[in-house]
């Protein structure tokens, strides 16, 4: 560290490294549970894979009513409200308004994790670099969260990690190679492809890989427009980490050499003559590399045995989607999927490090074998992954423990506030709140309602946990008791079944993307004092999330939601209702903009001033060449 550059030190509860999917909501989780956090992310913008940077879609369960919630449904929501046109510069801005505008979170971007400093055996510090700034951030934390998806922390702290295959006799899994090697999943530089009302030319680079129709590429192309190119694929045979820029270059020459193709001589050419490249990625996406040792590590036969751990915080569905790691030098299949159960269960004790006690980690790098990794990587999952060890983190500032301590009452307490935080654990109801032991619902049309205590928030094995009414329809909770309340839990349906992911392609005359129909948009809630009187505490028109809390702070008898529309033509659909004397992590949205004037006038007037270069008499308004 050059002593002649600024230097910063911070002190938080949590650090997490990695502003990708897993841990933007890594650091939301744990701020939004009270800790004091800092996230480190070494590029402009956030969301690694899923960023403007990369554009990977985020992919996750498979199967009805299987797609992840939590912050991850939240911001995708979000993102559908303000971005109907599925613009990429959009949803960098949604992605940067769930860190920059989260309370105890501090955001440091363009900031590379370059050393870490050990203490009686944990991780101390982690010293940074902000590359805009010129500046040296020297972190220390109580927690530390691994989310950079080549796990940086690993080397800085001694942390034990694996790379590459295991042979198929260490965890008797049959998928696996009969001999262990060093080689992974490699790496893809996506394109992103637009039609236009006229025909569109393209001269390649002279660089540019050459195809023609004995090459591979034909047959992972077929005779469609190319969808997310995730197959154009390299970097597997070497190590994605260490090789990193050769493996960029390559993709690059091969990328543009894909475009030509399709343009110029495939079996697309025609059906191409409006289309014209809209944008070639300049960073690869990753998918594997450095995974941490934890106190289990997961295999393919935990995945296809449903994942059934007392420990489970997330869950994942995707198929063991295994890539040959030759990428598009292989002239087979590019990848086989190998099938999965959809949920199966993941464990606690596969995010954390076994050697580094105050380590934790989530996304693409947690304990698992390359078999399971290849259904636990995909991004979807990852955000769980992320939720889940947030709320670790925050849950062991909070308590003064280790990861690997959170068990027994302390176990169930994180797997509750996951739940209250509407992340779903298959296999387990979310326990009801102290204060609706005695409470009873009704509802205005005769429906039943007592559905919504029945801690399942979401359509189940065909089962539906919804209170469905028409628009002006009501639900009523009975406290059948005069309670001091703090807030109130809603949980609406937001269609489970929509993955609600940023477009690949972009037709002429694309139509924009819509909010999901049966998610309730405009509501009433009213509360009830002891001597009968209601009164409305809260009016919503433009609700755009599936969890809602809100601020009661009364004592009351008892609480009524009308829905009054939805997005869509629909009816109106609720999963739970609850009030709780404690609090919850409110549903809040970021604060209006300050105005200009305002920003202006905040300033000292003599900084607006034009400077004194004590030439009064001369002329204005002459400039010199090559100002």
């Amino acid at each position: 560290m050059n002593p002649k550059l600024a230097l910063e030190k911070h002190s938080v509860d949590v650090c997490v490294v990695g502003g990708g999917v897993a841990g933007l909501i890594a650091a939301v989780s744990a701020a939004r549970r009270g800790s004091s956090v800092i996230l480190v992310h070494d590029r402009p913008v956030l969301g690694g894979n899923a960023s403007s940077e990369i554009r990977m879609w985020i992919c996750g369960a498979h199967g009805q009513n299987m797609k992840e919630t939590g912050l991850l449904e939240e911001i995708q929501l979000r993102n559908l409200h303000r971005n109907p046109q599925g613009m990429y510069s959009v949803w960098d801005s949604v992605l940067f308004e769930f860190a920059k505008m989260t309370p105890g979170l501090t955001t440091f971007l363009n900031c590379t994790c370059n050393n870490g400093q050990l203490k009686d055996g944990r991780l101390n510090s982690i010293d940074a670099w902000e590359m805009t700034s010129q500046t040296w951030r020297r972190i220390e934390a109580k927690y530390f969260i691994d989310c950079s998806g080549d796990s940086i922390l690993a080397p800085l702290s001694g942390a034990e990690t694996r790379q590459g295959r295991e042979a198929q006799e260490e965890f008797n899994e049959s998928l696996a190679p009969r001999a262990a090697d060093m080689k992974t999943m490699g790496n893809t530089v996506l394109l992103q492809l637009e039609e236009t009302p006229e025909p569109q030319p393209f001269t390649p680079p002279p660089w540019a890989n050459y195809f023609d129709e004995n090459s591979t590429l034909p047959s992972r192309l077929g005779s469609g427009l190319g969808n997310n190119f995730w197959w154009l694929e390299l970097g597997g045979l070497t190590n994605t980490i260490s090789n990193a820029e050769n493996i960029r270059d390559d993709l690059v020459k091969a990328a543009w050499g894909v475009w030509d193709y399709m343009k110029n001589r495939g079996p697309q050419a025609e059906k191409l003559i409006n289309w014209r490249l809209r944008w070639l990625g300049a960073l690869p996406g990753k998918r594997e590399n450095r995974r941490y040792l934890g106190d289990h590590i997961l295999t393919q036969n935990d995945v296809t045995a449903e994942g059934k751990f007392e420990d489970i915080i997330a869950y994942g569905g995707w198929s063991m989607d295994d890539h040959h790691p030759a990428g598009l030098l292989y002239p087979g299949k590019p990848t086989m999927f190998h099938q999965a159960p959809s949920p199966y269960g993941i464990p606690l004790r596969t995010l954390y490090s076994r050697n580094v006690p105050n380590l934790l980690c989530a996304g693409r790098n947690i304990s698992a074998t390359h078999c399971a990794l290849s259904s636990t990587r995909v991004m979807g999952t990852c955000a769980l992954l992320g939720q889940a060890v947030g709320t670790a983190a925050s849950l062991c500032a909070k308590l003064g423990i280790e990861p690997r301590d959170i068990v027994g009452d302390t176990l169930h307490e994180l797997q509750r506030q996951l739940m209250e935080d509407d992340c779903w654990l298959p296999g387990l109801a979310k326990p009801a709140l102290p204060l609706m032991a005695e409470a009873t619902v009704n509802a205005s049309n005769d429906a039943d309602a007592s559905i919504l205590l029945n801690g399942h928030e979401r359509i189940i094995n065909q089962v539906d946990n919804a209170w469905e009414g028409p628009a002006g329809a009501s639900v009523t909770l009975n406290l059948g008791t005069p309670a001091q309340v703090d807030c109130l839990r809603l949980v609406f349906d937001s269609d489970l079944n929509d993955s609600k992911r940023m477009p690949v392609l972009y037709p002429h005359n694309r139509k924009p993307v819509t909010m999901p129909k049966q998610l309730v948009r405009a509501f009433q809630i009213e509360a009830q004092h002891a001597d009968g009187r209601w009164e409305t505490i809260h009016e919503e028109d433009d609700n755009k999330r599936r969890l809602v809390v809100l601020p009661v702070k009364d004592e009351i008898v008892g609480l009524r939601f009308t829905g009054k529309s939805a997005w869509g033509d629909s009816p109106i659909r609720l999963f739970s209702i609850e009030a709780s004397t404690t609090p919850i992590p409110l549903s809040e949205d970021p604060p209006n903009g300050q105005s200009w004037t305002d920003v202006v006038n905040s300033l000292n007037p003599d900084d607006l001033k034009e400077p004194d270069h004590g030439l009064e008499n001369s002329s204005r308004g002459q400039s010199r060449v090559g100002a």
